[in-house]
Parts: structure tokens; sequence; C-alpha cells
């Protein structure tokens, strides 16, 4: 399938570019960047580790309105505002848009998918397409540190139902998109507080493990409450989680819960799925953002108890599994169950 990118220049657009380069079932096809239309992209700057990669360095930067008619699926790492937009535009098209923004994701009609935590909102698609009256389809995934947090909530919950969550990030500076903060700013502190990270986090978050039924999704009403802070790391976002089950629950219990987890992106071998969505550390001072980022799989330690409630670190990479390598799992779903 030959695929565009949107917002290609930017740190998410870049990681799509890498991830993309010998994927097996999707071809880059064109790339596009408000700024940069009619430059080459071996011209921009490039951020990641190492070179860009030797198959777009001669690709020409376009605009929206050049879309090849062979494209059949866009990847969207655009800014919000300017997704809101385009990514309805291109769907009315015919194009299938995978987004990574926040601008469509809480749309009752809109899938906000984790493919290992709720594939059946893919079913979404099809009230989307009746109401929306457009061929192509619009997919989001959420926010970063929601696809880590909901990702080792889902065991719990259908292993022992969960009553109340608790959750505080430390969120990685490349979360804020290039260039980030100003060194001034995060050099040697942290800020205890992200612009409307906490409010999505809780949104996302009952609508991902809300159920579908009659055409809409009924939000999950498990308690939850976020504190969100920006620290001075540059990849991997670090969650501090404490859940309350409903089912009284042993620590060792929940370690085999966790190591036992996978779901359909696992049974269908898609190409970008890690083959144990989340990976158990016993060691006392494990996760670090340094030793233990993985790219595509949420890592868990330091579970234990405290109270009544259960406690862990969770630990994932959030431009890969929180942004790019989610939008294109999302992408390997649709085509291989639609």
């Amino acid at each position: 399938m030959k695929v565009g990118i949107l917002g290609a220049t930017g740190s998410i657009g870049q990681r799509l570019i890498q991830m993309l380069e010998h994927h097996p079932e999707f071809e880059v096809a064109q790339l596009f960047g408000k700024k940069s239309v009619g430059k080459k992209y071996g011209d921009i700057n490039w951020i990641l580790k190492g070179n860009i990669p030797h198959y777009v360095e001669d690709s020409r930067i376009c605009s929206t309105s050049e879309i090849s008619p062979e494209v059949e699926l866009v990847f969207s790492a655009l800014p919000s505002p300017v997704a809101e937009s385009i990514e309805v535009e291109l769907a009315h098209k015919g194009k299938i848009v995978v987004s990574n923004a926040s601008a469509h994701r809480m749309e009752e009609d809109i899938p906000l998918l984790i493919p290992e935590v709720n594939p059946g909102h893919l079913d979404l698609l099809q009230v989307q397409k009746e109401t929306r009256k457009w061929k192509g389809a619009l997919i989001t995934n959420p926010n970063c540190s929601t696809i880590m947090l909901t990702m080792v909530l889902k065991p719990l919950l259908d292993a022992y139902g969960i009553e109340q969550v608790i959750a505080v990030t430390l969120q990685a500076v490349s979360g804020a998109g290039y260039p980030g903060l100003p060194s001034l700013d995060i050099l040697g502190n942290i800020i205890p507080h992200i612009r409307g990270e906490e409010e999505k986090l809780v949104k996302e978050t009952a609508k991902i493990l809300g159920t579908y039924r009659g055409g809409r999704i009924l939000p999950s009403q498990i308690e939850t409450s976020v504190t969100c802070n920006r620290v001075p790391t540059i990849d991997g976002h670090l969650i501090n989680g404490f859940v309350k089950t409903v089912h009284e629950v042993e620590v060792e219990e929940v370690l085999e819960t966790f190591q036992n987890f996978s779901g359909l992106p696992q049974r269908l071998n898609l190409p970008t799925a890690p083959e144990r969505p989340i990976r158990v550390t016993r060691k006392a001072d494990r996760p670090q953002t340094r030793l233990d980022l993985d790219p595509m799989a949420i890592v868990v330690g330091r579970v234990r108890k405290i109270n009544t409630m259960l406690a862990f670190t969770i630990l994932g990479h959030n431009t890969i599994r929180g942004a790019a390598g989610a939008s294109i799992l999302n992408a390997e779903l649709f085509e291989a169950v639609l």
C-alpha cells in the first residue's frame, strides 16, 4: 500500500520515515510539510540519530493539494490546529487517515485505538462512514502517556476489575515536540504541569476502556486522577501508577497477569507489534529510562501493595510506542481486519 506522511519534517514525521523504511506492507510515496513545500527532503533539519534514510533524500515535499491518487493511506503527524481540517478533507477524498494528532480523538464516531486494548472500537468506522458520508476513514491514536497507562490497566481490568486509578507522570522533553522547551526552563528542573495533559489522560482512558454498544462508546466509569510533570530526560515517559482493584489480588498474580498479556496484534503477528506488549522487571530500582526503554513494549516494575492499592512503575517510549509506532500499528491492524 502506498502511503503519505503529513507533517513529515517534524519530530514524529521523522520517526515515521525512520520506522517505515523497510516496512513489509507500506511504501512511502509522498511527503507533506507546509513550510517546506518544494524542498528536497534531504535538505531538512534531521533531528534523530543517524542520517536521513536514503530512500527519502530526493523526495520532494508536497502540499496536501498535490496528494496523489495512488496514495491510499496517510499518516498524520500534524499539529492539532492544522490537523482538524486537513484530516477531514482527506477522509472526504477517500483516504484512510491514521492520526497522531489530538484534534479528533474524542469525537463519538472516531476510534481512539490501542490495538492490544480496544481493537473492537474499529467498528466505529462503519458508523463514521454512515454519518459523515465519506469514502475514507479517520483513526486516531491516544496521547503518549494514555497509551502507556492504559496498556497496563487493560489486563488488570479484565482479570480483577478496577475501582480507582491514580497516576503521576514524569514526561520527557521530546513529548513537547521540536525544539521543545527552552533550556533554561527545563535543565536541572521539573515542571509540575503540562497544559491539557491531565485532562487528556482522564478522558482518553475512559473512552479507550469504554464499551462499544449501539454504534457508540459508553465511557468507562473508573475513577481516575492524574498529575503530569515534565522532566529533563530526552525520550521515555515514566508513570507511577496506583490502582484499587475490585477483587483482592496478590503481587505474584499481577506479575503473571502482566507477563501473559497479549492482544490481537500479537495473534495476527503484525510487523510492528512487540512479541510481548508488557515486559516485567523484578529489580527493585527498575525500570529506568536510560537502561530499560523499549521501542514498542511497555516496561513495568516495582509492582507492590501499598495499603489497599496496587502500585507499580511504567516506562514507555513516547515518540515510538506513544506516537509514530502507535500510528503504524493502528494502520497494520486496519489493513489486517478490514
